[in-house]
């Protein structure tokens, strides 16, 4: 499609939608028009589907912006809309007019007046993990917060942190660990807190600590108004519970998270177990049944993936497919944790095993390199992680002969969650809750790969889709496929954060979740 016509698209009106934009893009070209309607905010929507000439050089002078700024004119324009992102399948048939990269709290609030007084939408760019790059948007202003990665204070006596939104899940571990405390952080190592947040936070240690955003006592935030506000469960508390869930949805910018701590595990240990992958279904039936059994301190996954170098021989069998069984135990005594880990070594498969390594100290650095090699920066993704309360043996049994024909980069991964696994506290966006959650992270490295594995990637969750409870904001496909909100938030919880929105950005200053990907 040419710019043109990528234009026109852009810029139906609101009082006629096109049957050209449907017929082209589908009803997921038109959600935000929909969104509109039923919050009640078509005159922003109206004015942000044309293009207003924006004014860099005004946005510093009447507005005080120290900032970078970025238009389509300048050379690097695309590295500043693209480079960021973690996924190297990038977005093609949208672009922003400027990206504005705030170096404080007092360049966001400059952004955001600034967007208010002429009427264009803001789009957040965070750490640029999100694999479906919600935070690149049609027109508008990329507002794009890397520069705020400053830790502003660790109180170790107290047991209390304030972060800026840029600081990554292995860096505030690191900061943490120094001063013998911890977070209940993200598994990926490279993913900043700002999303993660944002999305509720599937966590290390999630069975004792919870999720991220129960750690959250405050923070610090600018509204659509340009205002600074802190929210916290006694001050703003609309604004606390709606940042806590609403991923890409949330309508001000958190600039500043302040964190409940707690106190660094003594003896972290992990056990893992390699497999024949033909026996994967039969493991999945031992260890389904067996996670409700053990403490929630231990975090359980049973993963299909492509088999490491040194056991590679063993498994041409399968294609070079493996499974992985891994269980580590966030314990203060070493000894507690060998014996709490040593159910996993009554599996009646395990005379089968091809490689174990059994209750071994580990660390966080060595549990995020070990994350991190499974799901490693510069390839091409598609990802839908998703939670379930079917059986594991079910999960896997969807996609045991699909998985055979998985790129090697690929993960088909499953955390079984421990102990009693209670259902998250109410007073947050966040609602997701099951026995399982995981799905395919489809990888790949070439872009003449593309149509194949995204085609792998579909039906993949094709056979899966009958099983699927819920589905992660942070990892959902919520841009090409706007009806996966409806299983990310609860009917009752959009409803509420939709008349959050309404109450407090009336012009829609903030893109909402449809808005601006057509």
């Amino acid at each position: 499609m040419s710019n043109t016509e990528n234009n026109n698209l852009n810029e139906v009106a609101v009082a006629g939608i096109s049957r050209r934009l449907f017929l082209t893009k589908g009803i997921a070209a038109a959600g935000s028009i929909f969104v509109a309607l039923k919050t009640g905010n078509l005159q922003a929507l109206a004015s942000s589907s044309k293009k207003i000439k924006l004014d860099a050089a005004l946005l510093k002078t009447k507005y005080g912006f120290k900032g970078k700024i970025f238009t389509i004119k300048d050379d690097n324009f695309d590295t500043a809309v693209l480079g960021g992102l973690w996924n190297r399948l990038r977005p093609s048939n949208r672009k922003p007019q400027m990206v504005t990269q705030v170096l404080d709290e007092d360049d966001v609030v400059a952004v955001i007046k600034y967007a208010k007084a002429n009427k264009v939408k803001v789009a957040i760019r965070g750490g640029g993990h999100n694999w479906c790059a919600p935070s690149v948007r049609n027109s508008g202003i990329m507002l794009d917060l890397t520069n705020m990665n400053q830790v502003i204070s660790i109180d170790a006596e107290k047991k209390r942190a304030v972060l800026q939104p840029i600081i990554s899940n292995r860096q505030a571990q690191e900061e943490l660990n120094k001063v013998g405390l911890s977070f209940p952080t993200g598994h990926c190592p490279q993913v900043k807190l700002s999303g993660y947040f944002l999305s509720g936070g599937m966590s290390w240690n999630q069975g004792s600590w919870g999720h991220g955003y129960e750690a959250l006592e405050a923070i610090e935030m600018v509204t659509a108004e340009g205002k600074k506000i802190t929210a916290s469960a006694t001050e703003n508390q609309d604004y606390f519970w709606a940042a806590r869930g609403s991923g890409p949805g949330f309508f001000a910018v958190c600039t500043r998270y302040h964190l409940k701590c707690f106190p660094l595990p003594k003896a972290i240990t992990a056990s893992v177990y390699y497999y024949p992958y033909n026996e994967i279904e039969k493991i999945a039936e031992w260890l389904g049944p067996l996670a409700s059994q053990l403490p929630s301190s231990i975090e359980l996954s049973l993963f299909a993936v492509h088999a490491p170098e040194d056991i590679a021989d063993q498994c041409k069998d399968s294609n070079g497919k493996v499974a992985l069984v891994t269980a580590t135990m966030f314990a203060d005594n070493e000894d507690n944790a060998k014996y709490e880990l040593q159910v996993l070594d009554n599996c009646p498969l395990l005379g089968k095993a091809i490689k174990k390594s059994i209750a071994e100290p580990t660390t966080f650095p060595q549990l995020f390199d070990a994350s991190g090699g499974l799901w490693p920066e510069g390839l091409r993704a598609k990802v839908d992680a998703c939670f379930f309360d079917s059986p594991l043996s079910e999960v896997f049994k969807a996609n045991k002969e699909h998985f055979l024909k998985a790129h090697p980069k690929t993960v088909y991964m499953f955390a079984i969650f421990t102990g009693a696994n209670p259902e998250p506290p109410k007073d947050a966006c966040f609602t997701m809750h099951a026995k399982l959650y995981g799905g395919p992270w489809t990888m790949w490295d070439k872009a003449d790969e593309d149509q194949k594995e995204i085609e792998w990637h579909n039906t993949c969750l094709k056979n899966m889709e009958p099983l699927i409870k819920g589905r992660y904001i942070a990892e959902s496909d919520t841009v090409g496929h706007p009806e996966y909100l409806d299983k990310a938030i609860s009917k009752a919880n959009m409803e509420k954060l939709q008349a959050m929105r309404a109450q407090y950005d009336p012009d829609g200053v903030f893109f909402n979740f449809s808005d601006g990907l057509s």
